[in-house]
């Protein structure tokens, strides 16, 4: 999207402007950069598909014998220009199409997973979307069993948790996305919840209550996107609320719009899956906030998260709070409490989230930071 772009070539004119910030500012900054790459993180809304990097891309393409439209990396990643979520969502589906095999799929999540831990995610919980890829007429079994090959050898040998959320896209028909669903459950010991992506207009979430309600039913969590500034944006996140009654929303800026939905979150302790290339900001009483910082404001539990990172500059999840940070203004206590929402409302046993929220305690208390 042309926003997001914005903000991405903002911070590389930020980043060539630092020689001439005041030393003691310089200092600072670096510091918190520092402080951010190394702090214990989890992710909950990064997209498996949205991590295929254009060169990887160019490696399948050539793999499988499909032909692409570029003449090479360069010219690929010139093409992602995007006004609005549509323009993004048809090179994003473009992309897929040299996913084919299962191998393919290893490759996808175990480059997501040792990019995630070279930034020090501890656990990773990941969408993928199956029905772009049944519909091309790729097995599931080879979708999801590729996925969890790469999930079990990235936990031994890079001591990453992870587990995958489905998603259902909200753009296609209803009986597709039961189509897709029915397939994978057969497989839902490899799957943790279920999710919901694509183009928010006029496809609300109570479009996939059957959907929400067979996969709770198999014992699976549930997710929704809300889209930032969407048509009757608010109007979905109370679907999701109140009548799915989801476990997470992913995005949500525009709840805070509404004081009486800002409620209903807090005493449904609702996680918020925050993206901020992506998320940016809403208009709340004629003035623009934040989406991080407002949440955070209103006392909501939001994490941080990447999205879309190869379709975004390569901006994985250090890289997405460097940015909440500054443009947010996040002290240290609050990245903290960030990444502490994030693993606080991991879908694991109570013994391992613990480990994982130990590990972080120890952090801020290595740094000084009160958790």
């Amino acid at each position: 999207m042309n926003m997001d772009r914005r903000f991405l070539i903002g911070g590389a004119l930020c980043a060539a402007a630092m020689p001439l910030m005041p030393m003691h500012a310089l200092a600072a900054q670096q510091d918190m950069a520092a402080f951010i790459a190394a702090m214990p993180k989890a992710e909950y809304h990064v997209h498996l598909e949205g991590t295929l990097e254009a060169e990887m891309k160019f490696a399948l393409a050539e793999r499988n014998g499909v032909k692409l439209p570029y003449a090479d990396v360069a010219a690929m990643k010139r093409s992602y220009v995007f006004h609005d979520l549509p323009t993004f969502l048809k090179v994003y589906y473009e992309g897929m199409n040299v996913l084919l095999t299962e191998r393919d799929f290893y490759d996808l999540c175990y480059a997501y997973l040792a990019k995630a831990h070279s930034q020090n995610v501890l656990y990773a919980e990941m969408f993928f979307d199956p029905q772009q890829h049944i519909d091309r007429g790729v097995p599931i079994a080879a979708v999801i069993g590729g996925i969890t090959r790469a999930r079990a050898d990235a936990e031994a040998k890079l001591g990453i948790g992870s587990q995958l959320i489905l998603c259902f896209m909200r753009d296609l028909t209803a009986d597709n996305a039961m189509a897709a669903l029915d397939a994978a459950l057969p497989y839902k010991d490899k799957l943790v919840g279920v999710g919901l992506d694509s183009d928010e207009k006029d496809n609300p979430p109570t479009k996939f209550a059957a959907h929400f309600a067979k996969a709770r039913a198999a014992g699976l969590k549930v997710t929704a996107h809300c889209d930032v500034n969407q048509k009757d944006t608010l109007e979905h996140l109370r679907e999701a609320l109140v009548d799915i009654a989801v476990d997470r929303i992913d995005h949500g800026g525009n709840i805070l719009q509404s004081p009486e939905l800002i409620g209903i979150a807090k005493t449904k302790d609702m996680a918020f899956t925050v993206c901020p290339s992506f998320s940016g900001k809403v208009v709340v009483d004629g003035q623009p906030v934040e989406v991080v910082r407002g949440m955070l404001d209103q006392g909501l539990k939001v994490s941080i998260n990447s999205d879309d990172p190869a379709y975004m500059g390569s901006s994985y999840i250090t890289e997405a709070m460097i940015e909440a940070q500054v443009r947010s203004r996040l002290t240290k206590a609050e990245l903290v409490r960030i990444s502490h929402n994030a693993l606080d409302t991991a879908w694991l046993t109570p013994e391992r989230k613990a480990g994982y929220l130990g590990k972080l305690a120890a952090f801020a208390k290595a740094q000084g930071v009160a958790v």
